[in-house]
């Protein structure tokens, strides 16, 4: 395949100047054009057809919310990320702008003490982003590793129920790219009287994981919060892993409480998927349900197959419904779930296997295929 063409937006000369090298300076990618405002980038996009859209979400004239809402009438799965502060509004604005149809965001470089800081850290975060969504492969990968350009595989058998499954304990979930949506759509489908702790590592930097939590409380009838050092793990109440910091939970129920720390990131993640899944093991064992969903890259295969060892039950998104099939991709091909389902089957699939229960019995959970 060609290079993946790219429109960056932002009102900055620099902005954009330093968006064009870091991304020229990868071969899979080629910088079409650029545009200041909002209102010019949607006359680009019919000029230089581009693969990816870079846009800033703070613009005059026409800002990047604005953009995409008139994009996304024309251009409905044309990759967007946008390139926002790392500020309360900016993260406010960003989680709308995922809301109203961006595809993902990059944080802009803030505090970094340097212009090679700057660089390098826009190089690590904005283009894997841009090659995964744009469809090209990762360096070192085949395209056929590479989930969004990867032909539709065939998957290895769905893994049979452990005879060693216990009943549910707690719900512990894995997301990245596409992740906020996705839990904006599981989430709140997810019925208040659950029953367990849910527990989730979305890969997020600080503010923006507290601003996550906040939106998804309003929209949820289980309780949302950022979770932090010491608190109480309790049933129908949803944690989301703080920013920059490893989630674990620690001690046996009634006393599970949580834990953070800053341990080096696992693959290139802090919270790390593969964390928090160890330590769900250690302490649920064979009584905890896990759902990997949308994210680029293999985050929480290591931790699933930790799981499954231990005797719990591990469901995956399916590749139709995800943004990248790279997470959840790697754990069914992995022959790890015991279920690949599309996003809006995961809600009703989590309660039936929480709550399986008709009139104080217990009934069996079979393998959903």
């Amino acid at each position: 395949m060609g290079k993946v063409r790219v429109l960056v937006v932002d009102d900055s000369v620099v902005i954009r100047r330093l968006l064009t090298d870091v991304l020229n300076a990868d071969p899979a990618i080629e910088v079409a054009g650029h545009a200041s405002n909002g209102k010019l980038a949607l006359q680009r996009l019919t000029q230089i057809q581009p693969d990816v859209v870079v846009m800033d979400v703070e613009m005059p004239e026409m800002n990047g919310i604005e953009a995409l809402v008139e994009m996304r009438k024309t251009h409905k799965r044309l990759p967007v990320i946008m390139f926002s502060t790392l500020t309360t509004q900016g993260g406010a604005a960003t989680l709308d702008a995922l809301a109203k149809g961006a595809t993902d965001y990059v944080a802009k470089p803030a505090n970094v003490g340097s212009v090679q800081a700057a660089i390098a850290k826009v190089r690590d975060e904005l283009t894997p982003k841009v090659r995964a969504l744009g469809g090209a492969p990762q360096p070192n990968e085949t395209p056929q590793a590479t989930a969004a350009a990867a032909p539709k595989p065939v998957l290895p058998p769905v893994r049979k129920p452990s005879l060693a499954a216990g009943r549910v304990e707690v719900l512990a979930i894995g997301v990245s790219t596409g992740g906020p949506n996705a839990l904006a759509e599981l989430v709140p489908a997810l019925p208040g009287d659950l029953g367990v702790p849910v527990v989730i590592v979305q890969h997020m930097p600080p503010l923006f994981t507290k601003l996550l939590a906040e939106r998804l409380d309003r929209e949820s009838t289980l309780h949302v919060v950022e979770g932090a050092a010491g608190m109480a793990v309790e049933p129908n109440v949803v944690y989301v892993a703080p920013g920059d910091y490893h989630m674990t939970v620690s001690g046996r129920a009634p006393g599970t409480r949580l834990v953070t720390n800053q341990d080096p990131p696992e693959n290139s993640c802090r919270p790390a998927v593969d964390v928090l899944f160890r330590s769900v093991a250690s302490v649920y064992g064979s009584h905890a349900l896990a759902v990997v969903l949308t994210g680029m890259g293999k985050d929480g295969l290591r931790g699933s197959e930790v799981l499954c060892e231990a005797g719990s039950e591990v469901l995956a998104q399916d590749e139709a419904s995800s943004v990248v099939w790279g997470m959840p991709g790697f754990v069914a091909r992995a022959g790890l779930a015991s279920a690949v389902l599309p996003l809006k089957d995961i809600a009703p699939e989590i309660t039936r296997r929480t709550k399986p229960t008709i009139g104080g019995v217990r009934r069996p959970v079979p393998v959903s295929r």
